[in-house]
């Protein structure tokens, strides 16, 4: 009798053991800084913008110019189509990144199929990724963008 007592007693200090280590760890992870990882902030901007989900781009702009996003990309899409884009070169920092993005693009007034290659700046803010700016780097200038820097 004394001997099942022992293992009953000795089945309880273990699970009672186990379950204290799990939770620590859940614990543990718990605390552990997360976040949205770049790419997915990368293509959840471009594709809302290529599909004309601003919506959804929005959650990459900084809150204090999402409105204003809105309204802007809202006015270009009467005319302005993307037809593709590509992420070409991505220069990962600790806090920030620089995405370089190959636009193709046109306005259903011209017609005309036209390439721009543009780089975004993108700034972790918390735990998420953050657009905060875009400029032409090569190409055509584009709606939307920032035009290029002037050649020194």
């Amino acid at each position: 009798m004394i001997a099942r007592t022992w293992t009953a007693a000795a089945l309880v200090v273990a699970w009672t053991a186990l379950a204290v280590a799990l939770a620590v760890a859940a614990l543990a992870c718990g605390h552990a800084p997360r976040g949205q990882p770049l790419m997915d902030a990368v293509r959840t901007y471009n594709d809302g913008v290529r599909w004309e989900r601003f919506t959804a781009a929005a959650a990459a702009v900084p809150p204090a110019e999402r409105d204003a996003f809105l309204d802007e990309r809202e006015a270009l899409a009467r005319d302005l189509r993307i037809s593709d884009y590509e992420v070409v070169r991505v220069k990962h920092e600790d806090r920030g990144a620089d995405v370089q993005v190959k636009l193709t693009w046109y306005r259903d007034s011209e017609g005309t199929v036209r390439e721009t290659w543009a780089r975004q700046r993108w700034e972790r803010q918390g735990k998420a990724w953050r657009i905060v700016a875009e400029r032409v780097v090569r190409g055509h200038d584009m709606p939307g963008l920032d035009p290029a820097d002037p050649a020194p």
